[in-house]
């Protein structure tokens, strides 16, 4: 008997829950608790392996203090595409990241910048810091090209 992989759309999903509940510092138990389920049913939705129904994504929604539209967005103009999906190949590791300390605080005091310009010029330094710790590796268009939007 084979082991049925999770769509690449549910294991999605389940990590935009797991962002945003790291950054709401909620834990696994808090959220099941909220939405009437076990935390390890959580655990499963978070990887994916469970697929989470219209309704109880509603109930995650407003237990996360989000619009359910949050869950399939990949940037802030595109709704999540299987086409696209190719192009998650990082996350993992941006899960990771946004688990630990750092990365959570980080994107925290991020987003509490509201001017575009100096949120590029953040992104320009941390770009830079990175090239130059890794300065053998070649430079990564796709995060030294991001472009906020400045209108804020």
């Amino acid at each position: 008997m084979s082991v049925k992989s999770p769509n690449p759309i549910d294991v999605y999903v389940g990590s935009r829950v797991r962002m945003r509940r790291l950054m709401l510092g909620m834990s696994q138990e808090r959220l099941a608790d909220q939405i009437g389920v076990t935390f390890q049913q959580v655990q499963k939705y978070e990887t994916g392996a469970n697929r989470i129904g219209a309704s109880r994504l509603q109930t995650i929604a407003t237990a996360l203090a989000i619009p359910v539209s949050f869950f399939f967005q990949q940037d802030a103009s595109q709704p999540l595409t299987t086409e696209r999906l190719g192009h998650l190949a990082g996350l993992e590791d941006l899960s990771e990241f946004l688990a630990s300390k750092e990365g959570l605080g980080l994107n925290k005091a991020f987003m509490t910048i509201t001017d575009g310009g100096v949120r590029q010029s953040v992104l320009r330094l941390v770009t830079s810091l990175a090239n130059a710790a890794e300065s053998d590796l070649p430079r990564s268009p796709a995060v030294a090209d991001i472009h906020f939007d400045q209108s804020n």
